[in-house]
């Protein structure tokens, strides 16, 4: 197994109304997704591992987001934020905070999904596709803008995942 771990440090303030963590993994590295993502012109993609790992400091400060209806990604819906990114074997696992306080809302309903029904998706700027004519996009290089939580089966990768901490 391969861990390799990049995070901001957040000092604790216990029982902040504000911040409610979250664990979810973001994406599968050097695998297929399971339909297109948004943006790869109905190609599926591979996120190589090495281009996943150079980005892994794109990640950190970036926004999460919702789309009401938990079916895609609205960046202008920023609901909270990631604070840590590791590559664990093929899985990249990310942690952050909701803001629960300001979105009250958008928190109970998240509670209220059955765990195994919540995803996430990856949001990305300056993505280098290896061969554009490839049936299957290999991108081997790119920047995370920011990631969406949603439904697993609107995600491009299901085998991503999102919980928050009760």
């Amino acid at each position: 197994m391969q861990f390799e771990a990049m995070a901001v440090t957040i000092p604790h303030v216990e029982g902040h109304p504000n911040r409610v963590p979250f664990e979810g993994v973001l994406t599968v590295v050097n695998s297929a997704s399971d339909k297109a993502p948004a943006g790869a012109r109905g190609h599926r993609v591979i996120l190589t591992r090495e281009a996943a790992d150079k980005a892994l400091p794109s990640l950190l400060g970036m926004a999460v987001d919702y789309r009401p209806g938990w079916d895609g990604h609205d960046a202008r819906r920023k609901i909270g934020l990631l604070t840590e990114a590791n590559l664990v074997g093929n899985r990249l696992v990310v942690r952050g905070y909701i803001y629960a306080r300001d979105f009250p809302e958008v928190a109970k309903t998240i509670a209220t999904h059955p765990l195994e029904s919540m995803g996430m998706s990856y949001e990305l700027a300056d993505a280098r596709v290896e061969d554009m004519h490839d049936e299957i996009w290999k991108l081997t290089r790119v920047t995370f803008t920011g990631a969406a939580i949603l439904l697993r089966e609107k995600a491009a990768y299901r085998a991503t995942s999102f919980r928050m901490a009760s």
